[in-house]
């Protein structure tokens, strides 16, 4: 049995699968591999380096300083959160990442971005960290208008999320078959067609591949979302999901919103601890 964690984005929606995780690692649940989308996988590689507290810590310290996430950043650096600062300055000197631990862990841990030339999802194996761990969680993180191109090993990349926002039948393909799937919305949530198209095909008009992944993002997420609902039912997965819309946006500098969606996501976990537990340990691959 392989136990896999699947982290949808949602830039600081990912606060509360912050405080998901925090509790889980604070009681010793551990999983075979982890993947993470956008800001499941900037904030899930600290599952792997077994840093509990880390991405709240550092996201509520460096809310107001404009190289963290800023108009200004966006228009000094062309990413609204700060690439060097964020990717780079931060981890490496500021908000250390334990690199030893990460690197050490035999956890699998995946980043998710999205390719711009064939608008295709690709799913990256990161086992050690470095500088092109970084950048391939920057990629994974990096939101059409509000970032610059990524490129790394050849690829042209940009978020995940475009091409494959909760990646559970990936994981699935894998070989992981007893999945816990963390969700920013709450159940019922539709995603509708994105009204910034227009600018975005005026942004990357190069790939037409990727523009037709970004306009049918609606379409995929919500079949994506479906599906794991039916997974659930059939007590395939475990769902840890917000009861309603968080409280933020995908871009705050407000302190207080962030402890509350942190929060938010502790308390929807630790009111399942034991459920989780026997979800995890059972023969069964089903729940009920």
């Amino acid at each position: 049995m392989k136990k896999g964690l699947v982290l949808e984005g949602g830039a600081l929606r990912g606060l509360f699968t912050a405080g998901v995780m925090d509790v889980m690692m604070e009681n010793g649940i551990d999983f075979d591999g982890v993947i993470g989308v956008s800001a499941g996988a900037a904030f899930g590689c600290n599952y792997k380096s077994r840093q509990p507290g880390r991405v709240i810590r550092y996201n509520k310290r460096y809310a107001h300083d404009w190289r963290y996430c800023s108009l200004r950043s966006l228009l000094k650096t062309g990413d609204i959160f700060g690439a060097e600062f964020d990717y780079h300055t931060l981890p490496d000197k500021l908000d250390k990442f334990d690199v030893s631990t990460f690197d050490s862990n035999p956890m699998e841990f995946y980043a998710v971005c999205t390719d711009l030339v064939t608008g295709e999802p690709v799913y990256k194996l990161l086992m050690h960290h470095g500088y092109e761990f970084n950048e391939w969680i920057r990629a994974s993180a990096s939101m059409p208008l509000a970032s610059r191109i990524v490129d790394v090993e050849g690829r042209k990349l940009l978020d995940g999320g475009i091409s494959d926002s909760i990646p559970l039948r990936f994981f699935e393909q894998q070989g992981f078959d007893r999945n816990v799937v963390v969700l920013t919305q709450p159940k019922g949530f539709v995603k509708k067609p994105n009204l910034l198209m227009p600018l975005i095909r005026l942004q990357l008009h190069r790939y037409p591949k990727f523009l037709k992944a970004a306009a049918e993002r609606h379409l995929m997420y919500n079949a994506e979302t479906e599906y794991v609902l039916q997974q659930e039912k059939a007590g395939r997965v475990f769902v840890i999901r917000p009861e309603s819309i968080l409280p933020i946006k995908h871009i705050t500098h407000d302190t207080d919103l962030m402890q509350k969606v942190y929060e938010d996501g502790r308390s929807a976990i630790q009111l399942r601890l034991n459920e989780l537990k026997a979800f995890l340990s059972s023969p069964d691959p089903k729940l009920h």
